[in-house]
């Protein structure tokens, strides 16, 4: 064995685990440290050099502990900064992909303005303790749908808008004139749901109790926030639109929409799973449709961010940058977020609200905080990649964190089983490092997203 080999071991005893992964790109490959997630993209014909150079495994070794150091505080360290609240338990939908059963959809309570008052402002008092940056913590209001609870949680906002930065996610059939005005004026985030760029899609999942679609009447929402910054659209992926993928970024596009999700359905319920599309095929209509976003980008100057794809790309390129909590290991639930149901009743996240194992405890009766230390939100907030079957070899582990708990756990029998859609964060994973290796990464996130970013590891640390 000669001296430089000698010193730049890699994958055995103390020194750093490095897997080289095929992201399917033509001149590169990608060089990872599954534990802390570094990363680097090295020609093909330079791997071999690259793996004995002695500065890169000396600099490597050097900076991982901070690497590792700061994905800790990522997946340990956060402290609640938002709340997903169900005013209602309600919906005039029924969505056959929906996570909320059925019967709490139909027949379910309305909590009224004074309750609604009396919980925001118990969350109000908590989080006093938890954040004291001057930051306003986030009140998501959630469904089921919220608006049919429009009167009570309009009052509320009325009397906490200084005191958290409210949102609400609905499925605007229900968004009028009047309702648009109060969210706008009151700076209020919004977020709708449309599955398709045409009636035919957009309704083939999505209809009210007696099987009527309301795509004619949940467009017209789009006109009126064309302009509001605080607005986004969430398209439900399944193995019935995910073809249309393409024309309904075109669709969003045109409408103005600035940020969208394009987000593969939770198979947390039964009724869900029959329309689980395949997971390759699905990720190829996926990736086509991010590539014609950044062809109408570039054609007419105007981004659309696919925010829970941007999500992945940040979660290589800066993982505490990334601005959703799904994708990492312990997921936020219970965490960094935590979800309120229409009883008071407290769940580590709102796909768990219907599963009565993962109730931890009452907004009312119980301390927050104790909650939060609960034996049943700790099967969620304790939940590591490391743990997993399949998951804790995997090179990319840290960018995917085997999403999602509730679907691992009602579909996969467990929560150290994987979650649903393993290949397709795999597919997804390989296209951001391909959009590194072109450098066209930045086409793809949001604006001044790196602002204040410092790389840690340069090409320098390679030669």
């Amino acid at each position: 064995m000669s001296l430089k080999t000698a010193l730049t071991n890699f994958n055995s005893g103390e020194n750093p685990e490095l897997s080289v992964l095929d992201i399917g790109h033509e001149d590169y490959l990608a060089i990872v440290n599954p534990d802390s997630a570094f990363w680097s993209l090295c020609r093909k014909d330079k791997l071999a050099d690259t793996l004995t150079s002695k500065k890169f495994n000396e600099s490597l070794k050097a900076k991982l502990p901070s690497f590792n150091k700061e994905m800790d505080t990522l997946r340990y360290g956060l402290l609640p900064s938002a709340v997903y609240f169900n005013p209602t338990e309600r919906c005039n939908l029924n969505c056959q992909y929906c996570y909320i059963p059925s019967e709490l959809r139909k027949n379910g309570v309305h909590m009224d303005k004074d309750t609604i008052i009396k919980s925001l402002a118990v969350l109000k008092d908590y989080f006093k303790s938890v954040i004291t940056d001057g930051r306003l913590p986030s009140i998501i209001f959630h469904g089921s749908e919220p608006m049919l609870n429009k009167d009570a949680m309009f009052a509320a906002i009325s009397m906490f808008k200084n005191d958290f930065d409210f949102g609400i996610q609905s499925n605007a059939t229900l968004i009028d004139d009047e309702a648009a005005k109060f969210i706008i004026e009151n700076n209020v985030g919004l977020g709708i749901s449309i599955d398709g760029p045409d009636a035919k899609t957009g309704d083939s999942v999505r209809k009210d109790w007696n099987g009527s679609g309301y795509f004619a009447n949940v467009i017209k929402v789009l006109e009126k926030f064309r302009d509001y910054p605080r607005f986004n659209v969430i398209c439900t992926v399944n193995k019935e639109n995910m073809k249309t993928l393409k024309k309904t970024v075109k669709f969003f596009h045109d409408a103005g929409v600035k940020v969208c999700m394009l987000n593969t359905l939770r198979c947390t319920q039964e009724s869900s799973r029959s329309l689980k599309p395949d997971e390759r095929e699905v990720a190829k209509y996926f990736i086509e449709a991010l590539d014609y976003s950044h062809e109408l980008y570039k054609k007419t100057g105007r981004k659309m961010v696919v925010a829970n794809f941007a999500n992945i790309l940040l979660g290589i390129l800066a993982p505490t940058a990334r601005k959703l909590m799904c994708d990492i290991s312990p997921c936020g639930g219970g965490r960094s977020f935590f979800a309120v149901s229409a009883k008071g009743d407290m769940f580590p996240c709102s796909e768990f609200i219907g599963l009565e194992e993962f109730n931890g405890g009452n907004i009312f009766k119980d301390k927050i905080s104790d909650v939060l230390d609960s034996a049943r939100f700790k099967l969620v907030s304790q939940r590591k990649i490391e743990a997993i079957d399949h998951c804790k070899t995997c090179a990319i582990r840290h960018f995917c964190g085997s999403p999602c708990p509730a679907e691992a756990y009602t579909m996969n029998g467990g929560m150290d089983k994987r979650g649903a859609f393993c290949e397709f964060y795999e597919e997804q994973t390989r296209y951001a490092f391909r959009l590194i290796a072109d450098g066209r990464e930045n086409d793809f996130l949001y604006d001044e997203w790196d602002e204040g970013i410092k790389e840690v590891l340069t090409d320098k640390d390679l030669k």
